[in-house]
Protein backbone atom coordinates (compact mmCIF):
# COMPACT_ATOMS: atom_id res chain seq x y z
CA UNK A 1 0.00 0.00 0.00
CA UNK A 2 1.29 3.45 -0.89
CA UNK A 3 2.43 5.41 2.13
CA UNK A 4 0.75 8.73 2.89
CA UNK A 5 2.83 11.66 1.76
CA UNK A 6 4.08 14.11 4.39
CA UNK A 7 5.14 17.05 2.21
CA UNK A 8 3.55 20.44 2.62
CA UNK A 9 -0.06 20.67 1.52
CA UNK A 10 -0.58 22.64 -1.67
CA UNK A 11 -3.10 25.46 -1.88
CA UNK A 12 -5.52 23.22 -3.79
CA UNK A 13 -5.16 20.49 -1.16
CA UNK A 14 -5.76 22.99 1.64
CA UNK A 15 -8.97 24.09 0.00
CA UNK A 16 -10.03 20.45 -0.39
CA UNK A 17 -9.30 19.77 3.29
CA UNK A 18 -11.60 22.60 4.36
CA UNK A 19 -14.29 21.55 1.88
CA UNK A 20 -14.30 18.00 3.26
CA UNK A 21 -14.13 19.21 6.87
CA UNK A 22 -17.19 21.42 6.37
CA UNK A 23 -18.97 18.42 4.79
CA UNK A 24 -18.50 16.50 8.05
CA UNK A 25 -15.60 14.13 7.25
CA UNK A 26 -13.23 13.26 10.09
CA UNK A 27 -9.60 14.39 9.93
CA UNK A 28 -8.50 10.80 9.40
CA UNK A 29 -10.94 10.33 6.51
CA UNK A 30 -9.74 13.56 4.90
CA UNK A 31 -6.10 12.48 5.14
CA UNK A 32 -6.92 9.07 3.67
CA UNK A 33 -8.90 10.63 0.83
CA UNK A 34 -6.00 12.93 -0.09
CA UNK A 35 -3.36 10.21 0.45
CA UNK A 36 -1.62 12.51 2.89
CA UNK A 37 -0.12 12.14 6.33
CA UNK A 38 -2.82 12.55 9.01
CA UNK A 39 -0.67 14.96 11.01
CA UNK A 40 -0.51 17.39 8.06
CA UNK A 41 -4.30 17.61 7.92
CA UNK A 42 -4.66 17.75 11.71
CA UNK A 43 -2.10 20.54 12.09
CA UNK A 44 -3.81 22.60 9.38
CA UNK A 45 -7.29 22.34 10.91
CA UNK A 46 -6.26 22.67 14.56
CA UNK A 47 -4.17 25.75 13.86
CA UNK A 48 -7.43 27.56 13.08
CA UNK A 49 -9.57 25.79 15.67
CA UNK A 50 -11.72 24.26 12.94
CA UNK A 51 -12.64 27.69 11.53
CA UNK A 52 -12.09 27.67 7.76
CA UNK A 53 -10.30 30.73 6.36
CA UNK A 54 -12.38 33.08 4.29
CA UNK A 55 -11.99 32.65 0.54
CA UNK A 56 -9.50 35.11 -0.92
CA UNK A 57 -10.85 37.49 -3.53
CA UNK A 58 -9.00 39.82 -5.85
CA UNK A 59 -10.19 43.02 -7.39
CA UNK A 60 -11.28 42.97 -11.04
CA UNK A 61 -8.66 45.65 -11.67
CA UNK A 62 -5.70 43.48 -10.65
CA UNK A 63 -3.72 41.26 -13.02
CA UNK A 64 -4.90 37.66 -13.22
CA UNK A 65 -2.81 34.54 -13.77
CA UNK A 66 -3.99 34.57 -17.41
CA UNK A 67 -2.73 38.16 -17.76
CA UNK A 68 0.62 37.24 -16.27
CA UNK A 69 1.01 34.26 -18.60
CA UNK A 70 0.32 36.63 -21.53
CA UNK A 71 3.02 38.97 -20.19
CA UNK A 72 5.46 36.06 -19.87
CA UNK A 73 4.86 34.96 -23.48
CA UNK A 74 5.24 38.54 -24.67
CA UNK A 75 8.59 38.90 -22.89
CA UNK A 76 9.86 35.66 -24.43
CA UNK A 77 8.78 36.95 -27.86
CA UNK A 78 10.67 40.21 -27.25
CA UNK A 79 7.57 42.44 -27.24
CA UNK A 80 7.81 45.86 -25.61
CA UNK A 81 5.89 46.78 -22.51
CA UNK A 82 3.74 49.08 -24.64
CA UNK A 83 2.80 46.24 -27.01
CA UNK A 84 1.90 43.90 -24.15
CA UNK A 85 -0.09 46.64 -22.44
CA UNK A 86 -2.10 47.36 -25.59
CA UNK A 87 -2.94 43.68 -26.05
CA UNK A 88 -4.16 43.41 -22.44
CA UNK A 89 -5.87 46.80 -22.41
CA UNK A 90 -3.72 47.91 -19.50
CA UNK A 91 -1.57 51.00 -18.86
CA UNK A 92 2.07 50.56 -19.85
CA UNK A 93 3.16 51.50 -16.35
CA UNK A 94 1.20 48.53 -14.93
CA UNK A 95 3.18 46.08 -17.07
CA UNK A 96 6.46 47.83 -16.34
CA UNK A 97 5.95 47.69 -12.58
CA UNK A 98 4.74 44.09 -12.74
CA UNK A 99 7.84 42.88 -14.59
CA UNK A 100 10.23 44.95 -12.49
CA UNK A 101 8.68 43.67 -9.27
CA UNK A 102 9.06 40.01 -10.25
CA UNK A 103 12.55 39.47 -11.67
CA UNK A 104 12.70 41.69 -14.73
CA UNK A 105 12.61 40.56 -18.37
CA UNK A 106 14.99 37.65 -17.79
CA UNK A 107 13.61 36.33 -14.52
CA UNK A 108 9.86 36.89 -14.83
CA UNK A 109 7.74 33.76 -14.21
CA UNK A 110 3.95 34.04 -14.40
CA UNK A 111 3.00 31.44 -11.74
CA UNK A 112 5.58 32.66 -9.23
CA UNK A 113 4.55 36.30 -9.81
CA UNK A 114 0.87 35.40 -9.25
CA UNK A 115 1.63 33.56 -5.99
CA UNK A 116 3.66 36.52 -4.72
CA UNK A 117 0.81 38.87 -5.61
CA UNK A 118 -1.61 36.80 -3.53
CA UNK A 119 0.78 36.91 -0.59
CA UNK A 120 1.23 40.68 -0.84
CA UNK A 121 -2.53 41.19 -1.02
CA UNK A 122 -2.98 39.53 2.35
CA UNK A 123 -3.49 42.39 4.73
CA UNK A 124 -5.50 40.87 7.57
CA UNK A 125 -7.27 43.54 9.61
CA UNK A 126 -6.70 43.46 13.34
CA UNK A 127 -9.99 42.34 14.89
CA UNK A 128 -11.93 44.74 17.09
CA UNK A 129 -11.21 42.74 20.23
CA UNK A 130 -7.47 43.12 19.68
CA UNK A 131 -7.80 46.86 19.12
CA UNK A 132 -9.96 47.72 22.13
CA UNK A 133 -8.69 46.88 25.62
CA UNK A 134 -12.01 47.93 27.17
CA UNK A 135 -14.08 45.68 24.89
CA UNK A 136 -11.66 42.78 25.29
CA UNK A 137 -11.85 43.09 29.10
CA UNK A 138 -15.67 43.06 29.06
CA UNK A 139 -15.83 39.98 26.83
CA UNK A 140 -13.21 38.09 28.87
CA UNK A 141 -15.00 38.97 32.10
CA UNK A 142 -18.32 37.59 30.88
CA UNK A 143 -16.68 34.45 29.51
CA UNK A 144 -15.23 33.81 32.96
CA UNK A 145 -18.79 33.99 34.28
CA UNK A 146 -19.69 31.20 31.79
CA UNK A 147 -21.72 33.42 29.46
CA UNK A 148 -21.91 32.15 25.90
CA UNK A 149 -20.51 34.31 23.06
CA UNK A 150 -24.06 34.88 21.79
CA UNK A 151 -25.20 36.09 25.21
CA UNK A 152 -22.21 38.42 25.43
CA UNK A 153 -22.80 39.86 21.96
CA UNK A 154 -26.45 40.60 22.69
CA UNK A 155 -25.65 42.03 26.13
CA UNK A 156 -23.13 44.41 24.53
CA UNK A 157 -25.87 45.68 22.22
CA UNK A 158 -28.05 46.49 25.21
CA UNK A 159 -25.17 47.93 27.24
CA UNK A 160 -23.73 50.11 24.47
CA UNK A 161 -26.65 51.10 22.21
CA UNK A 162 -24.85 54.23 20.98
CA UNK A 163 -21.28 52.90 20.92
CA UNK A 164 -20.93 50.51 17.97
CA UNK A 165 -17.19 50.34 18.55
CA UNK A 166 -17.91 48.65 21.89
CA UNK A 167 -20.00 45.89 20.33
CA UNK A 168 -18.83 42.69 18.70
CA UNK A 169 -20.55 39.70 17.11
CA UNK A 170 -20.59 36.25 18.68
CA UNK A 171 -18.75 34.92 15.63
CA UNK A 172 -15.84 37.29 16.28
CA UNK A 173 -15.65 36.04 19.87
CA UNK A 174 -15.63 32.41 18.74
CA UNK A 175 -12.96 33.11 16.12
CA UNK A 176 -10.79 34.95 18.64
CA UNK A 177 -10.99 31.94 20.96
CA UNK A 178 -10.45 29.21 18.39
CA UNK A 179 -7.89 31.03 16.25
CA UNK A 180 -5.19 31.88 18.75
CA UNK A 181 -3.09 33.60 16.09
CA UNK A 182 -5.47 36.55 16.44
CA UNK A 183 -4.02 37.17 19.87
CA UNK A 184 -7.16 38.80 21.29
CA UNK A 185 -8.49 36.31 23.86
CA UNK A 186 -6.50 33.79 25.88
CA UNK A 187 -7.03 30.13 25.10
CA UNK A 188 -7.77 29.38 28.75
CA UNK A 189 -11.13 31.16 28.31
CA UNK A 190 -12.28 28.26 26.11
CA UNK A 191 -12.70 26.19 29.27
CA UNK A 192 -15.68 28.40 30.15
CA UNK A 193 -17.59 27.43 27.00
CA UNK A 194 -20.37 24.92 27.56
CA UNK A 195 -18.95 22.69 24.84
CA UNK A 196 -15.35 21.71 25.59
CA UNK A 197 -14.45 20.73 22.03
CA UNK A 198 -11.25 22.12 20.55
CA UNK A 199 -12.61 22.49 17.02
CA UNK A 200 -15.69 24.39 15.87
CA UNK A 201 -17.86 21.84 14.16
CA UNK A 202 -21.56 21.06 14.09
CA UNK A 203 -22.73 17.92 15.81
CA UNK A 204 -25.84 16.35 14.25
CA UNK A 205 -25.91 12.99 16.00
CA UNK A 206 -29.46 11.94 16.79
CA UNK A 207 -30.35 11.01 20.34
CA UNK A 208 -31.93 7.58 20.71
CA UNK A 209 -35.15 7.80 22.69
CA UNK A 210 -35.61 5.44 25.64
CA UNK A 211 -38.73 3.66 26.69
CA UNK A 212 -40.54 4.45 29.97
CA UNK A 213 -42.75 2.44 32.25
CA UNK A 214 -46.36 3.02 33.11
CA UNK A 215 -47.26 5.66 35.74
CA UNK A 216 -50.47 4.89 37.67
CA UNK A 217 -53.15 7.59 37.41
CA UNK A 218 -50.91 9.73 35.24
CA UNK A 219 -52.56 12.85 33.78
CA UNK A 220 -51.45 13.36 30.18
CA UNK A 221 -49.87 16.60 29.05
CA UNK A 222 -52.70 16.87 26.52
CA UNK A 223 -54.98 17.77 29.44
CA UNK A 224 -52.76 20.62 30.57
CA UNK A 225 -54.65 24.00 30.47
CA UNK A 226 -53.92 26.44 27.66
CA UNK A 227 -52.55 29.11 30.00
CA UNK A 228 -49.76 26.71 30.94
CA UNK A 229 -49.10 25.80 27.35
CA UNK A 230 -48.60 29.38 26.16
CA UNK A 231 -46.41 30.36 29.17
CA UNK A 232 -48.74 33.29 29.89
CA UNK A 233 -48.40 33.18 33.68
CA UNK A 234 -45.54 32.18 35.99
CA UNK A 235 -45.62 29.27 38.41
CA UNK A 236 -45.67 26.28 36.06
CA UNK A 237 -42.60 24.07 36.09
CA UNK A 238 -40.90 21.35 34.07
CA UNK A 239 -38.80 18.77 35.87
CA UNK A 240 -36.35 15.94 35.29
CA UNK A 241 -33.35 14.15 36.77
CA UNK A 242 -29.81 14.35 35.47
CA UNK A 243 -27.50 11.49 36.35
CA UNK A 244 -23.79 11.23 37.09
CA UNK A 245 -21.25 8.60 38.04
CA UNK A 246 -21.97 5.93 40.69
CA UNK A 247 -25.75 6.18 40.22
CA UNK A 248 -25.87 9.76 41.49
CA UNK A 249 -28.71 12.13 40.59
CA UNK A 250 -29.78 15.77 40.83
CA UNK A 251 -33.34 17.04 40.33
CA UNK A 252 -33.78 19.93 37.89
CA UNK A 253 -36.80 22.26 37.91
CA UNK A 254 -37.37 24.98 35.29
CA UNK A 255 -40.12 27.59 35.45
CA UNK A 256 -41.73 27.77 32.00
CA UNK A 257 -42.49 31.52 31.89
CA UNK A 258 -39.05 32.80 32.97
CA UNK A 259 -36.78 29.74 32.51
CA UNK A 260 -35.77 30.17 36.15
CA UNK A 261 -33.97 27.00 37.31
CA UNK A 262 -33.74 25.28 40.70
CA UNK A 263 -31.57 22.27 41.52
CA UNK A 264 -32.44 19.68 44.15
CA UNK A 265 -29.92 17.39 45.81
CA UNK A 266 -31.12 13.78 45.84
CA UNK A 267 -29.95 10.86 47.96
CA UNK A 268 -31.35 8.35 45.46
CA UNK A 269 -33.61 7.82 42.46
CA UNK A 270 -36.46 5.91 44.14
CA UNK A 271 -39.84 7.64 43.97
CA UNK A 272 -40.18 8.22 47.71
CA UNK A 273 -36.82 10.02 47.91
CA UNK A 274 -37.43 12.09 44.77
CA UNK A 275 -41.00 13.11 45.62
CA UNK A 276 -40.07 14.05 49.19
CA UNK A 277 -37.09 16.20 48.08
CA UNK A 278 -39.04 17.94 45.31
CA UNK A 279 -42.00 18.68 47.58
CA UNK A 280 -39.74 20.09 50.28
CA UNK A 281 -38.14 22.42 47.73
CA UNK A 282 -41.42 23.53 46.18
CA UNK A 283 -43.07 24.32 49.53
CA UNK A 284 -40.44 27.03 50.05
CA UNK A 285 -41.92 28.99 47.11
CA UNK A 286 -44.81 31.43 47.38
CA UNK A 287 -48.22 30.03 46.44
CA UNK A 288 -48.27 32.07 43.20
CA UNK A 289 -45.30 30.05 41.96
CA UNK A 290 -46.78 26.65 42.78
CA UNK A 291 -49.03 26.05 39.79
CA UNK A 292 -48.13 22.75 38.15
CA UNK A 293 -45.28 20.39 37.31
CA UNK A 294 -44.69 18.63 34.00
CA UNK A 295 -42.50 15.49 34.10
CA UNK A 296 -41.51 12.72 31.74
CA UNK A 297 -42.49 9.04 32.15
CA UNK A 298 -39.71 8.18 34.61
CA UNK A 299 -40.56 5.82 37.45
CA UNK A 300 -39.16 8.33 39.95
CA UNK A 301 -42.52 10.15 39.84
CA UNK A 302 -44.66 7.07 40.47
CA UNK A 303 -45.72 8.60 43.79
CA UNK A 304 -46.85 11.85 42.13
CA UNK A 305 -50.08 11.83 44.12
CA UNK A 306 -48.08 12.39 47.31
CA UNK A 307 -46.31 15.34 45.65
CA UNK A 308 -49.65 16.89 44.70
CA UNK A 309 -51.01 16.38 48.22
CA UNK A 310 -47.96 18.05 49.78
CA UNK A 311 -47.70 21.01 47.39
CA UNK A 312 -51.18 21.40 45.89
CA UNK A 313 -49.52 21.28 42.44
CA UNK A 314 -50.99 19.27 39.57
CA UNK A 315 -48.56 16.91 37.83
CA UNK A 316 -48.76 16.34 34.07
CA UNK A 317 -46.81 13.64 32.22
CA UNK A 318 -45.32 13.89 28.75
CA UNK A 319 -46.10 11.34 26.07
CA UNK A 320 -43.64 8.43 25.87
CA UNK A 321 -40.38 9.25 24.03
CA UNK A 322 -41.33 12.93 23.68
CA UNK A 323 -38.67 14.97 25.54
CA UNK A 324 -39.45 17.97 23.33
CA UNK A 325 -42.72 18.40 25.27
CA UNK A 326 -40.62 19.71 28.15
CA UNK A 327 -38.16 21.57 25.96
CA UNK A 328 -37.21 24.26 28.50
CA UNK A 329 -36.06 21.58 30.92
CA UNK A 330 -34.20 19.63 28.25
CA UNK A 331 -32.35 22.73 27.12
CA UNK A 332 -31.47 23.68 30.68
CA UNK A 333 -30.15 20.19 31.38
CA UNK A 334 -27.78 20.68 28.46
CA UNK A 335 -26.57 23.95 29.96
CA UNK A 336 -26.10 22.31 33.35
CA UNK A 337 -23.73 19.70 31.95
CA UNK A 338 -21.05 22.41 31.93
CA UNK A 339 -21.18 22.27 35.74
CA UNK A 340 -22.48 18.75 36.34
CA UNK A 341 -20.68 16.54 33.77
CA UNK A 342 -21.84 13.00 33.18
CA UNK A 343 -18.66 11.47 34.60
CA UNK A 344 -18.86 13.45 37.86
CA UNK A 345 -20.23 11.93 41.06
CA UNK A 346 -23.19 14.25 41.66
CA UNK A 347 -23.62 13.00 45.23
CA UNK A 348 -20.49 15.00 46.13
CA UNK A 349 -22.22 18.31 45.38
CA UNK A 350 -23.83 20.00 48.37
CA UNK A 351 -27.15 21.84 48.13
CA UNK A 352 -25.22 25.10 48.61
CA UNK A 353 -23.04 24.30 45.60
CA UNK A 354 -26.09 23.38 43.53
CA UNK A 355 -27.75 26.67 44.51
CA UNK A 356 -24.63 28.55 43.34
CA UNK A 357 -24.79 26.78 39.98
CA UNK A 358 -28.47 27.58 39.50
CA UNK A 359 -27.78 31.20 40.48
CA UNK A 360 -25.16 31.41 37.71
CA UNK A 361 -27.67 30.21 35.13
CA UNK A 362 -30.41 32.48 36.44
CA UNK A 363 -28.15 35.50 36.07
CA UNK A 364 -27.12 34.71 32.50
CA UNK A 365 -29.10 36.34 29.65
CA UNK A 366 -31.12 33.99 27.45
CA UNK A 367 -31.89 34.46 23.78
CA UNK A 368 -35.44 33.19 24.22
CA UNK A 369 -35.99 36.00 26.78
CA UNK A 370 -34.72 38.72 24.43
CA UNK A 371 -31.42 38.43 26.30
CA UNK A 372 -32.88 39.25 29.68
CA UNK A 373 -31.97 36.98 32.59
CA UNK A 374 -34.37 34.39 34.09
CA UNK A 375 -34.02 36.13 37.47
CA UNK A 376 -35.05 39.45 35.93
CA UNK A 377 -37.94 37.86 34.04
CA UNK A 378 -39.31 36.11 37.12
CA UNK A 379 -39.02 39.22 39.29
CA UNK A 380 -40.79 41.22 36.59
CA UNK A 381 -43.64 38.69 36.44
CA UNK A 382 -44.14 38.82 40.20
CA UNK A 383 -44.41 42.61 40.41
Amino acid sequence: MERSRSRTLSQAERQEVWRRFRAGESLRQIARGLSRNASSVTDLVKARGGVAPMASRRSARTLTLHDREHISRGLVAGDSFRQIACELGRPTSTISREVGRHGGRQGYRAVLADERAWQRARRPKVCRLARSHRLRHQVASKLRQDWSPNQIAQWLKLEHPHEPEQRVSHETIYRSLFIQARGALKKELMTHLRSQRQLRRSRNAERVPQGRGQIPDAVSISERPAQIEDRAVPGHWEGDLICGANNSYVGTLVERHSRFVMLVKLAGKDTQTVVRALARRMKRLPATLRGSLTWDRGAEMTAHARFTLATDMAVYFCDPRSPWQRGSNENTNGLLRQYLPRKADLSLFTQTQLDAISRRLNQRPRETLAFRTPAFKLAQALQ
